[in-house]
């Protein structure tokens, strides 16, 4: 496989490397594209030195598969190029994760819906990966209703400028800011830019992401999405109204013959899951598994993941996979 890394310099793009050269994906020619200002510098894939090209140059070599950590506006504009030379996009952005004519992909859940004619593939926003991967489960045992989420997120899902105010702010250093306020020793209600509604594009990501994965549009999710001071890997307390009723044992069984979901749940050694114990794993981590005493049918549950890897880069490079197992490419 010709296989171009788009974005290799950014955070995402930097794990996207570190998880194909661990997962060992069948590589012949590796292309690391990134913007104008990085193009000739070097970076290095299982040893070997590669020199940055650019967008123009990248789509010219007609890769056979691209995958796309580069930002929404990047992606909208050169996701169609490299399709339209027949090079298959896996894109890590919002841009086409809602266009009714694209797949919006977790593999362990939908990846039987792809196809050779799918040119430009959604990869879901990091949040909602985690989510989905503990709901698909249940919702096929017992139909979910409703969905209330609020998200603990770390700032690692906004990027190296705003791990950098964390670190300086630990260290008691001006520096540049990423958020309009300080995340040390703090927690913003604010992830991504505020709509309309008064929901972030976050909240509304979660909203509508799960219903198009889940292909199912009965039930309803209702999100509040919060910024903590952790370095990586988002944390999600989870409320969920099934039509049926459930018991708890086997709530906890489905969940643990999930292939990637491992449940870490047992009060009575403190057994939970939690972000720096998630740090560069690939599974969703579910835990603190209980039922809603106030309501019927109803489960609340604790969901950790990193979202670097599971979140973004794992979800890609597996979906990758998949179509190169299948021949989709």
């Amino acid at each position: 496989m010709k296989v171009a890394v788009v974005g290799a310099t950014g955070m995402v793009g930097e794990v996207m490397l570190k998880v194909l050269a661990e997962r060992n994906f069948p590589i012949s020619e590796l292309l690391l594209v990134a913007s104008a200002r990085s193009v000739g510098k070097k970076l290095s894939y299982k040893g070997k030195e590669h020199t940055i090209i650019g967008l123009e140059t990248a789509v010219a070599a007609r890769p056979d598969i691209a995958i796309f950590s580069a930002g929404g506006d990047t992606s909208l504009e050169w996701a169609p190029k490299f399709a339209e030379v027949g090079t298959t996009v896996v894109d890590n952005s919002s841009a086409w994760r809602m266009d009714a004519s694209k797949k919006l992909v977790v593999p362990e859940i939908n990846a039987s819906e792809l196809t050779a004619s799918d040119k430009i593939i959604a990869n879901p926003n990091c949040s909602t990966i985690q989510l989905v991967m503990a709901l698909n489960p249940l919702h096929k045992k017992y139909q979910m209703k409703r969905v209330v989420i609020s998200t603990y997120q770390s700032v690692s899902g906004t990027g190296v400028k705003a791990v950098k105010q964390l670190e300086n702010e630990m260290a008691g250093v001006q520096g540049e800011m990423a958020y309009p306020y300080p995340i040390n020793r703090n927690a913003l209600p604010h992830c991504d830019v505020f709509l309309e509604n008064g929901y972030t594009k976050e909240e509304m990501k979660l909203a509508r992401e799960p219903q198009k994965i889940l292909d199912d549009r009965t039930f309803s999710v209702s999100a509040t999405a919060v910024r903590i001071p952790t370095a990586g890997g988002h944390s999600e307390s989870v409320n969920v109204e099934f039509h049926n009723d459930f018991d708890l044992a086997e709530v906890r069984q489905l969940l643990s013959e999930t292939p990637g979901v491992t449940v870490q749940d047992n009060p009575d050694t403190n057994t939970y899951p939690m972000p720096i114990y998630a740090h560069d794993k690939d599974d969703v981590f579910v835990g603190r598994i209980r039922r809603d005493e106030t309501q019927r049918n109803t489960l609340n549950m604790w969901i950790v993941s990193d979202n670097l890897r599971k979140g973004a880069a794992t979800n890609a490079v597996q979906i990758a996979e998949y179509l190169v197992e299948n021949k989709l490419v």
